[in-house]
């Protein structure tokens, strides 16, 4: 019998944290990481998108993970970072509650998300890598930043 492996193609990831969840994004997709920084708002614009900013001259478009996952708003005062990926050729900031490290995940097996996991966290992740003392959740940037999927997903209520 064989046992069906998963792949994103590298074994190191650029890690960070949405409320207690643990996130990684392949560093082969991550352009930079930033402390936060000063958002234009977007009228009219998905709950998701929290806004602008001006990354030297090229404008970056700012979606809150927070909201993609279903989850409470950070506390009045705690601003987010930015995990700043490439997606489609295009800069994409993702807002983070705190940043990690880099970690290298060599001869740990992508293992596809259990199912008791929560819809709007499976619909962004590509698969978990178990580590010592607690579990990756290997995010699909993709996936993450199409917020047109959100109101589909289980955020449906929230979207107006």
């Amino acid at each position: 019998m064989t046992t069906a492996t998963f792949s994103t193609g590298t074994d190191q990831y650029c890690t960070f944290r949405v409320a207690d969840l643990f996130f990684g994004v392949s560093v082969d997709g991550v352009q930079e990481v930033l402390r936060h920084q000063p958002m234009t708002p977007v009228p009219r614009a998905s709950e998701a998108i929290h806004g602008l900013i001006n990354l030297r001259g090229q404008i970056v478009t700012a979606v809150d993970l927070r909201y993609c996952l279903g989850l409470p708003p950070r506390e009045e005062g705690e601003l987010p970072m930015n995990v700043i990926v490439r997606v489609g050729g295009e800069a994409v900031s993702l807002l983070v509650d705190d940043i990690g490290d880099v970690i290298d995940t060599a001869g740990v097996e992508l293992e596809p998300a259990p199912s008791n996991m929560p819809a709007d966290v499976q619909r962004v992740i590509s698969g978990v890598r178990p580590l010592p003392g607690q579990i990756l959740l290997i995010l699909d940037a993709a996936k993450a930043v199409d917020v047109s999927a959100i109101g589909e997903a289980a955020g449906a209520d929230r979207v107006s």
